[in-house]
């Protein structure tokens, strides 16, 4: 399935590539995950901003112009991200749906500012992105860690009723960021301990000594900042080691991809992620037309994406310009009804109206935990 849809991809970006210079089309970027470990966060992004050019286009354009997409991967590495955004800003783009992982948004956003670029990111969580001011062009369709911290350390503290927690992060602006918010909700809230506070490094084969840790300091729970691929080591490593010791991550774990690498494992284990829109009518008729087109149901971060390239184009359809200063004030003027909800933007560019739930591996699907 991969191979075809990388297949489709390029057969996308060609077709359109031939009408790169026309001074008539509107130009996305559309930048993030498409090889690598990763790729199941950055495809659906793709797959989600060609079924609203498509239906846009379709429909006459945006005030009579045309919307033309260009991929490109990052592989949510931050030095090919910048790579990445150079080649995208030479082309001339308009604005852009990416990028996806915290760390590789965050080293391509200063470029996307020097050139006066919008980037409306479907899933890039660092609280910092918004949050310090520094990324003024920047926005998301994704609630930001700080939320999601609190959204686990509550869980933790009032429904699951644990006192001892283990926070171990990959050391990476997403995981790491995510963890030193819930260390710092843990203490403030004078209920719980943090028994053991550790990074481990991304990529690793054996991940026993961490384990090993985790086994020393009795915590009743790991609560784990990070992506799926260490994630699922680690917890299958707990299991063999016959540690039953519970499990809860963020979004860069509730991937169906965590649940097929982990198989039996995963059972059981905790995740927050995006609060379950699944009968928002929008959201109903993205599904709809991705299973017509793609024959497949939404992967990671779809719904955000899809909803980053409908607030993108509406936005600049109430602005009747792609100028950045037009853009950034009906970006945060003009809600727009999405897959996520009916959203805008508030004047750090964290969408309005979306937050984060928990959910629990239960018979190999993430189900939400009422």
């Amino acid at each position: 399935m991969l191979n075809r849809t990388v297949f489709l991809v390029v057969c996308f970006v060609l077709l359109f590539g031939v009408q790169s210079y026309s001074a008539e089309t509107i130009k996305i970027g559309v930048p993030g995950a498409h090889s690598g470990d990763l790729a199941s966060y950055g495809l659906p992004t793709i797959k989600a901003v060609e079924l609203v050019v498509k239906e846009i286009n379709a429909g006459g354009g945006v005030n009579g112009r045309q919307v033309e997409i260009y991929a490109e991967d990052d592989a949510c590495k931050p030095e090919v991200a910048t790579n990445a955004a150079t080649k995208l800003v030479s082309m001339k783009v308009d604005a852009i749906v990416g990028h996806i992982c915290s760390g590789a948004t965050k080293a391509a956003m200063g470029i996307y500012k020097n050139a006066n670029l919008v980037a409306i990111s479907p899933s890039a969580t660092n609280p910092e992105l918004t949050q310090s001011g520094d990324y003024p062009n920047f926005f998301r369709t994704i609630a930001s860690d700080d939320l999601q911290a609190s959204t686990q350390v509550d869980f933790i503290l009032n429904n699951l009723k644990l006192t001892k927690i283990a926070v171990v992060h990959d050391k990476q602006d997403y995981g790491k960021g995510l963890a030193e918010f819930a260390k710092q909700f843990i203490e403030k809230s004078g209920r719980a301990q943090v028994v053991l506070f550790e990074g481990v490094t991304s990529g690793a084969v054996d991940y026993s000594a961490i384990v090993q840790k985790i086994k020393r300091s009795k915590a009743e729970i790991v609560l784990y900042g990070g992506y799926h691929p260490e994630a699922s080591k680690i917890i299958t490593q707990m299991r063999k080691k016959k540690m039953k010791t519970l499990f809860i991550s963020g979004d860069g774990v509730k991937a169906d991809t965590f649940i097929k690498v982990a198989a039996q494992n995963a059972e059981g284990i905790y995740a927050t992620g995006q609060a379950d829109t699944s009968q928002n009518s929008v959201m109903i008729k993205a599904k709809n037309d991705l299973k017509k087109v793609y024959g497949e149901d939404p992967g990671n971060f779809f719904e955000n994406a899809y909803s980053a390239a409908l607030a993108l184009l509406n936005a600049i359809d109430k602005a009747d310009s792609t100028d950045y200063d037009k853009l950034v004030h009906a970006l945060r003027s003009e809600y727009v009804e999405t897959p996520v909800g009916k959203i805008s933007f508030d004047k750090h560019g964290d969408a309005i109206g979306v937050g984060f739930s928990v959910y629990q591996v239960r018979n190999s699907a993430f189900v939400e935990v009422k």
